[in-house]
């Protein structure tokens, strides 16, 4: 089995004439990613690796989160900045066989495309909430039954659960 856990980053801040890609996180964000990470340890959903965008919000999201998680080996992509589907798609084909658990920190509108496009199956619920919004600091747990990650493939998954801020009581979602 493999397991892909894909987190948006956590609420950012909009600094006036600061480029996307260096826009840190809000407090808010902060606290969000903070839970996000305690809710991964307390739920033993710890990844072998950690795929990254090397925006300044999933590095602040990523950082927030490393303590709960172990030592998992980490990789910055600059694919995942701004990816389609293809493109994460493509991300997640070349992760190596011995990784059985990968958490892939990112973006959207790529992460809700992708989740949409993976599932085939699982968390109605949790579905139908990824179709209104995948806000920030959300997270999809999906399961995929076979050996590799070269073989994923539309519809193939399962989504396991799909946690938000506000589902853990952390406030509202954005």
């Amino acid at each position: 089995m493999r397991r892909l856990l894909l987190l948006r980053h956590a609420k950012a801040d909009r600094p006036p004439s600061m480029l996307d890609f260096d826009r840190p996180l809000a407090k808010r964000g902060q606290a969000a990613a903070v839970s996000m990470g305690k809710y991964l340890r307390d739920e033993k959903l710890l990844p072998d690796l950690v795929l990254v965008s090397p925006s300044k919000r999933t590095e602040q999201t990523w950082k927030s989160i490393e303590p709960y998680l172990g030592d998992p080996e980490s990789r910055r992509d600059r694919r995942i900045y701004e990816a389609t589907v293809a493109t994460l798609l493509k991300v997640l084909h070349e992760v190596e066989p011995e990784s059985r658990t990968v958490l892939m920190i990112g973006h959207n509108p790529g992460f809700e495309d992708l989740a949409q496009i993976l599932i085939g199956h699982g968390d109605r619920d949790g579905l139908q909430r990824i179709g209104l919004k995948y806000p920030t600091a959300g997270l999809a747990i999906i399961d995929f039954s076979h050996g590799s990650w070269a073989e994923l493939g539309r519809k193939e998954g399962r989504l396991e659960r799909f946690v938000t801020p506000k589902s853990l009581g952390e406030g509202e979602d954005d």
